[in-house]
C-alpha cells in the first residue's frame, strides 16, 4: 500500500520530504498508517511477520523492561521488511507499544472475554504505554526512541464498561489496551498525560526531529 497526497498538499509535501529517500512503514497498524498519513508524507507499508510472543517472553526471562522490549519489536519488524527491499537507500519506520501496569505487561487480548477482563483490571489504576520507533537502513537501526504517557482509569460500572465495549464493535481487540482513545474506549479514562500519537502507537515528534536531523526530511 502506497499513501500520497494530490492537489495542493501534493507540492508541500514535496517540499518536505526528500523525493529520492524511500520511506516505509514496517506497521499494519491503521492508527499508525492514519498519523503517518495524515502528517503529509508519502510511503508506503509493508508488513514482514515477526513472532513477538518469543521476544517478549525472552525479555521477561531476562528481566528486560518494556522500553527495551518495545525498541526491540518495533526493530525486528524493522529489520525484517528491509530485507526485502532490494533498494539499498530505503528508511524504514519500525514501531511497536508495550503495556504494563505496576510491573504487569499485558498483550493484546485474544478474545472479547481477555479484552474485558484485561480492562476489569486496568479499571482505577495507572497503567503506561511504551511506544517505541525506530529508523532502519539496509537492515541495520540508526535511530529509535521511546516515549511513555500514563494513563489512568476511572471506577467505571462493569454495565457501562459492557455497553463501551459493545460500541467499539470488536475493534479494540487489535489494541494492546484492549481500548481505543479515538472511540468508546476514550470514557474509560479520568487523566491521560503524554503526548497523543505515541498513545496511538507512532511519537510522531521525535520521529520527525530523527529524520530531519538525518537529512531525510527537508525544513
Amino acid at each position: 500500500m502506497i499513501e500520497t497526497n494530490s492537489g495542493e498538499n501534493e507540492v508541500l509535501t514535496l517540499s518536505l520530504l526528500r523525493i529520492s529517500t524511500r520511506l516505509v512503514l514496517a506497521s499494519g497498524s491503521a492508527a499508525r498508517r492514519s498519523l503517518l498519513a495524515g502528517s503529509g508524507l508519502p510511503f508506503e507499508v509493508r508488513v514482514a511477520g515477526v513472532d513477538e510472543t518469543i521476544l517478549k517472553e525472552v525479555g521477561q526471562a531476562a528481566g528486560d523492561t518494556p522500553q527495551n522490549v518495545a525498541v526491540r519489536l518495533a526493530s525486528a519488524k524493522a529489520q525484517a521488511v528491509s530485507d526485502t527491499l532490494a533498494d539499498p537507500d530505503a528508511v524504514i519506520i519500525g514501531a511497536d507499544q508495550m503495556l504494563s501496569c505496576d510491573g504487569v505487561w499485558f498483550d493484546k487480548p485474544g478474545s472479547p472475554e481477555e479484552a474485558l477482563d484485561q480492562l476489569r483490571r486496568l479499571r482505577g489504576r495507572t497503567h503506561h504505554l511504551h511506544s517505541a520507533v525506530v529508523l532502519c537502513r539496509k537492515g541495520s537501526v540508526f535511530w529509535h526512541h521511546v516515549s511513555t504517557p500514563a494513563l489512568t482509569m476511572r471506577l467505571f460500572s462493569d454495565d457501562f464498561l459492557e455497553t463501551c465495549f459493545a460500541l467499539d464493535g470488536g475493534a479494540c481487540l487489535s489494541c494492546v489496551g484492549a481500548y481505543r482513545l479515538e472511540g468508546p474506549g476514550i470514557h474509560f479514562f479520568e487523566r491521560i498525560s503524554g503526548d497523543h500519537s505515541a498513545i496511538l502507537g507512532l511519537p510522531l515528534l521525535p520521529l520527525f526531529h530523527a529524520l530531519r536531523e538525518h537529512g531525510i526530511l527537508a525544513g
